[in-house]
């Protein structure tokens, strides 16, 4: 499906993306005659090695760096504000080496999480996305984690939905806006839940009270849904989701 156009082109990857904040996109997607191909880690990789290990694989792939366009990384525990944008900063400074990141646009879309149990001891990868050339097959793309936090500058705990509640009706609320937030980026390509191979869910509160009613019901869940037990990158969130369709994915 064509996009809705408010989506820009980044030509040097072959892939359109959803303007957002310096740190990522809110979602990227292949254009005609490419893919999207997904690669997860067995285990976690540090940060630094993990980029190494990206642009190999890229590169294998025969596709320059510039190919890059998603990634999921897990953190050890969530940030403040100020560690965050520190984090982020650090983060850009490889992307901006290989030619993609040009403050302050930044076409990668990207989640990161803090897994509640055996989770990383610094910031590693998860999973990372790349472009393909690929004649025929549907639609590719990835869009973004989005947690409970209204879009916007401050501090996140100006915007944040339902600030340190975590009551059955206070979880629902989370996730009917962060469902809100995923349909807007999806619809800015012109799709739907329905379009989407995957769905992922990161909190370590209960999600069973509005699974049916919220997510179940919104079409979120129609390929299955992933709850990872984990938590959003930043203090005071509780709740986050990304989704995707992708048909190349591969484990190393």
């Amino acid at each position: 499906m064509p996009s809705t156009d408010n989506t820009v082109l980044f030509e040097p990857g072959n892939y359109r993306y959803v303007p957002s904040v310096f740190q990522y996109s809110a979602g990227v997607a292949a254009e005609p005659g490419f893919a999207i191909r997904r690669v997860r880690f067995h285990h976690p990789i540090p940060l630094a090695k993990g980029f190494d290990i990206v642009a190999d694989a890229i590169k294998s792939a025969g596709r320059p760096l510039t190919a890059f366009c998603a990634c999921e990384l897990r953190s050890p525990g969530q940030f403040t504000d100020a560690g965050f944008k520190a984090f982020n900063q650090l983060y850009c400074e490889t992307l901006s080496d290989w030619g993609i990141y040009d403050a302050p646009k930044n076409p990668v879309a990207r989640s990161n999480v803090c897994p509640e149990q055996n989770g990383p001891s610094e910031p590693s990868f998860h999973a990372f996305s790349f472009t393909v050339e690929a004649e025929r097959g549907p639609a590719s793309f990835v869009i973004s984690g989005s947690g409970e936090a209204k879009e916007g500058d401050g501090p996140y705990s100006e915007r944040i939905v339902r600030l340190g509640e975590q009551s059955p009706d206070a979880m629902a609320a989370k996730a009917r806006h962060v469902l809100d937030e995923m349909e807007r980026r999806l619809a800015r390509f012109g799709h739907t839940w329905q379009h989407t191979t995957a769905a992922q869910t990161y909190t370590v509160y209960d999600i069973h009270p509005f699974m049916a009613a919220e997510i179940v019901k919104r079409g979120a869940a129609a390929g299955g849904l992933t709850w990872h037990f984990a938590r959003p990158p930043v203090q005071g969130l509780d709740y986050e989701m990304d989704c995707r369709a992708v048909y190349d994915e591969r484990v190393i």
